[in-house]
């Protein structure tokens, strides 16, 4: 079958991606992958043929989007739809309408970029198959205006899903004439250019590939979600010599994300006060400094080996313990190994993610506001003398083997994509 994969010009969701894309790929199936013209170096480097679809697109915009819930306007006190997930209170009427409207006006400008070209293509294709993330609902257009199946797939706890489930219920308890659907109107809009109707599965797909076991997810009870691991994608990368053979001391690795300096104005701690308040343990620290931040340390205690960047599915194993910001790739990648967590959360689903880690016994978490030298020191103490972290992180990394893989995932997706397209084109 043919399966065209759709996604924005963000790396870090490209690269939750990349793992699936070539499973179906090695099972025998011809894979494209479509996103703006500027993001096709990325996708061609990780072996998959892209295809350039669009114009120019400001990827501020879409940062915008992924940062907590529309940071922009949360910060002004406005209404935005996806935290429900993390506070469900919040779900009433007026906040759920009212942060549909804002947040559809923020997907429409970052989609409209690719939607007419990419339409095109589906036309000239014909895929089977679209999988799209889940803030590319031009991957829906695409496959409903062509009568394929479609499905989204996840790169972190599902707020979307369970924000448009909150949104359905009390919209159904709104009076006839006031039950506005911003998201519906738009992706209807299209849906009738193309020759069809809107349908529901054009907000959430057909079906939904998760990439995360039950315990660190937050689901949808009215969706249909395939489980699959999560499998380590970063880009390029190679393996430094001092990674080849196990620690004399305990290493603890210290990372708070690649977008905290590509994308963001820096770090959420102090990484000072951090290192500093570790210095007297008796560990080897590991610590992913972008160069650009190095000279803002100064000199480093003699415990802290000071790199770029290492390959988090190669350093991971080695560690005693992990010190993340609770990105959705970093915490999977270390579930799938028997080493507990200290989640230092900032925004989006990192919060939600580091109380489920500590919820499931695996780590601990705090908001990067309470992340003080002292606090991370005591955190850190814990995890390294209480066996019952490790013990816990070991039963975390059970539950993430024992999903399917994506190439054992395939022969459902197989099922699933002849009953949707099928049903899709009568």
């Amino acid at each position: 079958m043919r399966v065209l994969f759709a996604a924005n010009p963000h790396k870090s969701i490209f690269q939750y991606m990349a793992p699936m894309a070539w499973a179906l790929r090695t099972a025998g199936h011809e894979v494209r992958f479509a996103s703006l013209p500027r993001f096709a170096d990325v996708i061609t480097q990780a072996g998959l043929t892209a295809v350039p679809v669009g114009r120019r697109q400001n990827p501020a915009r879409l940062l915008e989007l992924a940062d907590p819930a529309l940071l922009a306007k949360s910060r002004a006190g406005l209404p935005t739809p996806w935290d429900v997930a993390e506070d469900p209170s919040k779900a009433t009427w007026e906040y759920l309408s009212n942060g549909y409207g804002l947040a559809t006006g923020s997907l429409r400008e970052d989609n409209f970029p690719m939607i007419g070209e990419l339409v095109e293509f589906a036309r000239h294709w014909k895929p089977d198959l679209v999988v799209w993330e889940p803030f590319t609902y031009a991957g829906a257009i695409a496959a409903e205006a062509v009568g394929a199946a479609h499905a989204r797939l996840l790169f972190g706890i599902d707020v979307f899903g369970v924000a448009r489930e909150h949104f359905l219920r009390v919209r159904a308890q709104q009076p006839e004439g006031e039950r506005s659907d911003p998201l519906a109107e738009w992706l209807g809009g299209y849906a009738r250019k193309f020759g069809g109707e809107y349908t529901e599965s054009m907000a959430v797909g057909h079906f939904t590939i998760d990439q995360f076991p039950e315990s660190l997810q937050t689901r949808a009870p009215g969706l249909r979600y395939e489980p699959v691991q999560f499998i380590p994608y970063g880009g390029p990368a190679t393996v430094p010599s001092w990674l080849w053979k196990q620690p004399e001391k305990p290493r603890v690795a210290l990372t708070m994300g690649l977008s905290a300096t590509e994308v963001y104005d820096g770090y959420t701690i102090d990484t000072r006060d951090v290192l500093d308040s570790l210095a007297d343990l008796d560990i080897e620290l590991v610590a992913t400094i972008a160069d650009s931040e190095k000279a803002a340390l100064g000199p480093v205690p003699g415990n802290v080996r000071l790199v770029p960047y290492a390959p988090i599915h190669h350093l991971a194993p080695t560690c005693s313990a992990f010190i993340h910001h609770g990105g959705a790739a970093t915490l999977a990648t270390v579930a799938r190994h028997a080493v507990p967590h200290l989640s230092l959360t900032y925004h989006w689903d990192q919060p939600m993610l580091g109380r489920l880690i500590t919820g499931q016994g695996a780590g601990l978490d705090m908001h990067t506001s309470e992340a003080t030298g002292e606090n991370v020191r005591a955190a850190v103490r814990r995890l390294l003398d209480e066996p019952r972290f490790t013990e816990r992180a070991a039963a975390l990394r059970d539950e993430t083997l024992a999903l399917p893989t994506p190439n054992q995932l395939v022969a459902r997706i197989e099922e699933l994509t002849t009953r949707h397209r099928d049903e899709s084109r009568g």
